[in-house]
């Protein structure tokens, strides 16, 4: 299971609206300084994520929640959204290059091939999407704000 924390925006009859932020790079390594990609995700900007999560708890605005959702269907997902149009690409060309055997008419069966990919991915992602094992679930549910208080004055 891949598990996210994420801040409480609401909560509703069971419903909680969550956001999460998009970690733009990890940030694990210790080459900071010469990464290009945590360079090029400076450049973008930063963006949240808001969900709709059923959750029976009440929860309060700020408060952190544990996300997860199933490694197959994140996996299941990948594959419609990038091998779909890969594969019409493919097909595609590969057609139109036994019919007409010229570059030309290959390239443009190449790209109504990837579009034609894209277009059944993004007719399949809804129908999909509304299966109960690709919607995130709340795994663990942290301390609402403000109930812990750390004091740090210190006894001379």
């Amino acid at each position: 299971m891949i598990k996210e924390w994420a801040t409480v925006v609401s909560w509703q009859n069971g419903e909680a609206l969550v956001q999460c932020d998009v970690k733009a790079s990890c940030s694990s390594c210790a080459s900071r300084a010469g990464c290009g990609s945590r360079v090029l995700n400076k450049l973008g900007p930063q963006m949240t994520h808001t969900l709709a999560v059923p959750c029976e708890q009440p929860l309060i605005a700020g408060q952190k929640v544990e996300l997860g959702i199933g490694e197959a269907s994140l996996l299941s997902s990948a594959l419609l959204v990038y091998m779909s149009p890969l594969v019409g690409l493919f097909l595609m060309a590969g057609l139109f290059q036994m019919l007409f055997a010229q570059d030309l008419p290959t390239l443009c069966g190449a790209m109504l091939g990837g579009a034609g990919g894209f277009l059944v991915a993004r007719y399949l992602s809804p129908k999909l999407a509304n299966r109960s094992e690709w919607q995130p679930v709340i795994i663990s549910v942290g301390l609402p704000p403000g109930i812990l208080r750390v004091d740090d004055a210190s006894v001379e």
